[in-house]
């Protein structure tokens, strides 16, 4: 039975508050209606569109928490970050990211998404790469979301801080990183 316009429409903003990064896409499926009805039902809900819900959430939570580089120079949108613990970020693939004759992301935009949200989750305002271990696990195709998380396994070293990053398209892992970061050692003391 095909529920009310009103009933959906309260289900639809239930159901972005619950989960704020759900693509249009993935609504239109879940409500068995367009991609359109649910563009205009968000557009008479002031609900806006996945992109400006990403950047409002990041510049909200992270403009001045992200030390060591400004937010809008991390590649992707962070959507959670807890300083020398973890973040994550979304990279959606777009012509600009691809290979035009056979629409394969360009590995360079996988591993600055990556590298990025490593320096990002360090709490200090220097965090360089020294070393990285990287492994592309498979191709990333035009139109495929990548997202990120990165976890801090270590800082133990003489200003060095351990950061693993996993990317993942849907729930299948497309790349792993293990990056090795240098930061300030006297604010590593101090914390």
């Amino acid at each position: 039975m095909k529920q009310t316009k009103q009933t959906r429409q309260m289900e639809l903003k239930d159901t972005i508050i619950a989960t704020p990064f759900i693509t249009d896409e993935d609504l239109a499926e879940r409500f068995g209606v367009s991609i359109q009805t649910i563009r205009l039902d968000r557009m008479e809900l002031n609900i806006p569109e996945l992109r400006e819900r990403i950047k409002s959430v990041a510049h909200q939570e992270w403009d001045e928490t992200v030390r060591a580089l400004p937010i809008e120079e991390v590649i992707g949108e962070m959507v959670d970050l807890e300083l020398d613990s973890r973040a994550i970020s979304i990279l959606d693939i777009k012509p600009d990211h691809v290979f035009s004759r056979n629409h394969i992301a360009r590995g360079h935009h996988i591993f600055a998404q990556a590298n990025s949200l490593a320096v990002a989750v360090i709490n200090d305002e220097l965090a360089l790469t020294t070393k990285s271990e990287i492994r592309f696990n498979r191709q990333v195709n035009l139109g495929e979301r990548v997202v990120a998380k990165a976890r801090v396994l270590d800082s133990e070293y003489k200003g060095r801080t351990t950061v693993e990053v996993t990317s993942y398209v849907e729930n299948e892992e497309v790349f792993s990183g293990i990056f090795t970061m240098f930061r300030s050692p006297e604010q590593k003391e101090q914390d």
